[in-house]
C-alpha cells in the first residue's frame, strides 16, 4: 500500500514511517524538517498535493505542538495559531479533493477549551468527520524525539539528567497522566487503518495504554534507571503548584478500540527503552 505520513520526523511520525515499511509498505513521508517543499501551510504546494494525490492512505499527524514547556510558551501566540489553521486548511483541502482516506491524529486535551492547541484539535476532528475520516485521540505518547525544544516530559527529564545532572519537574508532580510507548502507538494506529471500514467518523478512538502514572512515579523510574547505570547524583528537582497546560483536567479514556487493538509495553519497560537509546549520545559503552 502507497501510504503517506504527514509529519513523518515527528515522535510518533517517525516511529510510525519505520514500522510501515518493516511491514513492506511504501511509504512517503511529509515533513519540513526535509525542506521547504514540504510546508503544509504553504499553498499551492505541488509537491504535497501529488503525494497526497498517489496516496492509498494518508496519516495527518502534522501539528506545531510540543510537550508542556512549548505549549506554555507559545500556544496562546498568533504564530502557533496561524501554523496549524493554515496546515489544516491546507491539508483537509487536498484530502477532499482527492477523497483519500484518511486518520487524523487528535488529542484527548481537544475538549479543552481554554487551550488553544486543544481548540485547533477540536477543528481538526470537525473537518475529519466532514470528510468521513477517521479521528484517533493520543494520549501522552512517548518515543525517541529530535527536536528536544519541542520535547515532552520523559525524554526532557532523561535529557536534562544527562546533560545537567538533575531534572526538575514543572509541578508538584502529582497530577496523574496515561503514557503510551510509541512502538505500541504504531500498532494502534496501523490497526485502525487495516479495519478502517470497521469504523464510523464519530467512533471514539482513543489511543492510549488505559493506565495512569503520576509525575513523581515517571521521575522515579528515571532517577532508577540513572542509578542503574550508576549515575547516583542525578537528582530530581520538585517544582511547586499544578499543572497549567491541562489546568488538572482528567478525561476517560474510552476504551472502544480495545475490541481490536491492547497496549503492550509497561511504563517501566517502555522508558527503559527511551532511556537506553538516548544513553547512546552521552555514554560509551
Amino acid at each position: 500500500m502507497n501510504i503517506a505520513i504527514l509529519g513523518s520526523t515527528g515522535q510518533i511520525g517517525a516511529y510510525l514511517e519505520e514500522y510501515l515499511k518493516e511491514k513492506g509498505h511504501d511509504v512517503i513521508g511529509v515533513d519540513i524538517i526535509e525542506g521547504p517543499q514540504n510546508d503544509l501551510r504553504v499553498t499551492p504546494n505541488t509537491y504535497v498535493e501529488s503525494i497526497i494525490k498517489n496516496a492509498d492512505f494518508v496519516f495527518f499527524l502534522a501539528f506545531d505542538v510540543g510537550g508542556s514547556h512549548y505549549l506554555k510558551k507559545y500556544q496562546h501566540t498568533f504564530q502557533f495559531i496561524n501554523n496549524n489553521t493554515r496546515m489544516m486548511a491546507n491539508t483537509f483541502a487536498l484530502l477532499e479533493k482527492y477523497r483519500k482516506r484518511f486518520i487524523f491524529a487528535s488529542s484527548q486535551m481537544s475538549n479543552m477549551s481554554y487551550s488553544p492547541y486543544g481548540v485547533m484539535k477540536r477543528v481538526g476532528e470537525l473537518h475529519t468527520t466532514a470528510l468521513k475520516g477517521l479521528t484517533v485521540k493520543f494520549w501522552n505518547v512517548y518515543g525517541i524525539e529530535k527536536d528536544m525544544e519541542k520535547a515532552h516530559v520523559i525524554t526532557d527529564f532523561i535529557r536534562r539528567g544527562f546533560e545537567e545532572g538533575e531534572f526538575e519537574m514543572m509541578t508538584d508532580g502529582t497530577e496523574e497522566r496515561q503514557f503510551l510507548y510509541a512502538e505500541d502507538c504504531c500498532e494502534a494506529l496501523e490497526t485502525v487503518m487495516e479495519n478502517f471500514t470497521d469504523f464510523k467518523p464519530e467512533d471514539p478512538l482513543h489511543i492510549t495504554s488505559f493506565s495512569s502514572t503520576t509525575i513523581k512515579e515517571v521521575a522515579a523510574i528515571i532517577q532508577g534507571q540513572f542509578n542503574a547505570i550508576g549515575m547516583y547524583d542525578v537528582k530530581i528537582k520538585p517544582g511547586i503548584g499544578k499543572d497549567s497546560v491541562q489546568m488538572d483536567k482528567r478525561n476517560e479514556a474510552d476504551t472502544f478500540i480495545t475490541q481490536w487493538w491492547l497496549p503492550k509495553t509497561s511504563i517501566d519497560d517502555g522508558i527503559a527503552k527511551v532511556f537506553n537509546e538516548m544513553k547512546k549520545d552521552y555514554v560509551n559503552d
